[in-house]
């Protein structure tokens, strides 16, 4: 399964990992549908965390499809992602690309084919990463059941910045839980006490923490997001 390279390197010390030493910077595009009025940002991020599992878990991404070098390549490094926006025609022209569309109570988000990033195409790379956010929404206590990608509320991350973390989320737990399908994921925002006593329980080994990389918004080391 392609996500067992992504489980190895992951779950080591991080002072082991290995570094890109070609120089040569991969990413997954995610592109989130926010037309005017956009869609609420929970469902929002809940697309765009089922989205950037399920190209991994596609059978496009198994060895011998036709996606396998370009996402073995990809999890095998840092599982970088970048988040854009896009509403009417420019939405549809991203929606020819290689990639699979996530909807959740009408809320879309696109997780494309990762490859370099100096080589996106044009309709992917005019698309804007910042300049609009999403409000706070209050969806409610988590469905029992379902995963939970718990958002660290205290970082006051952007939209953009918090799909890609819902996205790494979704797949080091897929990783870690040997998942071969996309679960139902739910995301919610945690702070104060509650975000303490989640990060001390994934100390422990109850659930999964995202540690960003330090390349935006938040220094190196964060913990943007648990998975439990």
């Amino acid at each position: 399964m392609t996500l067992d390279v992504l489980a190895e390197r992951y779950f080591r010390p991080r002072d082991e990992r290995d570094a890109e030493s070609d120089g040569v910077v991969l990413a997954m595009p995610i592109v989130l549908r926010l037309e005017r009025p956009p869609a609420a940002r929970t469902p929002v991020l809940e697309a765009a965390a089922r989205a950037a599992l399920a190209v991994c878990l596609d059978p496009r991404a198994a060895d011998g499809g036709e996606w396998h070098d370009a996402v073995s390549a990809w999890v095998s490094r840092y599982i970088r992602k970048i988040a854009r926006r896009a509403r009417g025609a420019h939405w549809a022209a991203v929606a020819e690309l290689p990639g699979v569309t996530v909807d959740v109570e009408g809320a879309q988000a696109r997780a494309l084919l990762p490859g370099p990033v100096d080589e996106v195409p044009k309709v992917v790379s005019r698309l804007q990463i910042g300049g609009t956010d999403l409000e706070r929404d209050e969806p409610g206590e988590p469905p029992a059941g379902v995963p939970v990608i718990w958002v660290n509320a205290g970082l006051g991350m952007s939209v953009g910045k918090a799909a890609a973390q819902v996205g790494h989320a979704s797949m080091l737990f897929a990783a870690a839980n040997e998942l071969t399908t996309v679960p139902a994921f739910a995301v919610r925002d945690a702070d104060g006490d509650r975000w303490k006593q989640l990060c001390s329980a994934a100390t422990s080994g109850d659930g999964v923490a995202v540690r960003d990389a330090g390349f935006t918004e938040v220094a190196p080391g964060t913990i943007t997001c648990i998975a439990r």
